[in-house]
């Protein structure tokens, strides 16, 4: 075997950690600062750039936020100490080829196939099986019976180091494809379709599924969907609710996303929209179960879409409201 203990350490730039971890480039500096870490080094071009073990450091910490833990409390903790949070020994960043088993065995019967797959890296078998069953289950069905509980599998494997997150965007990108295709199967709305819905999340919530989800239910319903993608700041999203007529504003929020930046900012785009633009919020983040929010509808389940829409819809027709 070649002698490769003189390989310089692989190091990644502040973008690709963002990428990777998730954690914004303010929010890398702002941590250096404050608590001494990460402790990037300089390239050439005196731009910042992070050993692998921190990357991996970094992972374990936003984890642990997305358990519930405060950054302050983590960030300057040793290695060790992260692990110990975590219930269990570091994982590794690569895991030999098959089924993570632990994974598999708490989602249930029905998730296992598509799990083994995407731990397989299959795609084309993954894409397969899922549009399979959407012809088999039914559009409603296959979202809220199937794509849900399975997303969540998916996240919480990620968050628990047992999917990596090559893995996570592999299968974000094949559902991706799968909903569009079955949206586009769906019957147009016409011209004059209401409720006009613009759909986005805030600029710190990447993820996109639960939104997806939310419109192809929607248009299953008639609505007319404005779908803006991830990553809208609020003046923007007002804005465009402006610009495009919107009826409702429809925000998704997976637990990623930090209890006080999502209650400012739901606040603030409460006070920027019309008073007749209703304001929803959905999703699995824990702080739309813990509180409300002045003038915005918490769905507690993508099942309440068609009930929050038929009621949207006799309000606006003047008609009898259900209590």
């Amino acid at each position: 075997m070649n002698d490769r203990s003189g390989a310089p350490a692989p190091s990644y730039s502040i973008a690709a950690v963002e990428r990777d971890t998730g954690l914004s480039k303010d929010t890398l500096r702002v941590w250096e600062r404050r608590y001494g870490f990460p402790q990037p080094g300089r390239d050439g071009a005196g731009d910042r750039v992070y050993p692998a073990e921190q990357v991996e450091r970094l992972r374990t910490i936003r984890r642990l936020m997305d358990a519930g833990h405060r950054p302050g409390r983590i960030v300057g903790l040793a290695p060790q100490a992260l692990h110990a949070l975590q219930g269990g020994e570091m994982v590794p960043q690569r895991r030999a080829q098959g089924t993570p088993v632990e994974a598999v065995a708490e989602a249930g019967d029905a998730l296992v196939p598509y799990l083994d797959l995407l731990a397989r890296h299959d795609v084309q078998g993954l894409r397969s099986q899922l549009q399979q069953a959407f012809l088999r289950m039914g559009l409603v069905d296959f979202v809220t019976l199937l794509v849900a509980p399975l997303t969540t599998a998916v996240g919480e494997a990620w968050m628990q180091g047992r999917v990596q997150v090559f893995e996570e965007h592999l299968y974000t990108e094949c559902l991706t494809g799968v909903l569009r295709n079955a949206i586009v199967e769906v019957a147009p709305p016409a011209a004059s379709a209401s409720p006009r819905v613009l759909l986005t999340t805030f600029p710190q919530e990447a993820h996109g599924l639960g939104l997806l989800m939310v419109e192809t239910l929607l248009a299953l319903e008639g609505c007319h969907c404005l779908p803006l993608g991830p990553q809208t700041p609020v003046a923007d999203i007002a804005r465009a609710a402006q610009a495009c007529r919107a009826d409702i504003v429809a925000l998704s929020f997976s637990p990623v996303m930090g209890a006080q930046a999502a209650q400012a900012g739901l606040r603030e785009l409460r006070q920027r929209l019309a008073p007749q633009v209703a304001l929803w919020a959905g999703g699995r983040a824990p702080f739309l179960r813990s509180r409300s929010i002045p003038g915005v509808l918490v769905l507690p389940t993508l099942g309440a879409l068609q009930e929050q829409v038929a009621l949207w819809r006799e309000r606006s027709a003047g008609g009898p409201v259900k209590a």
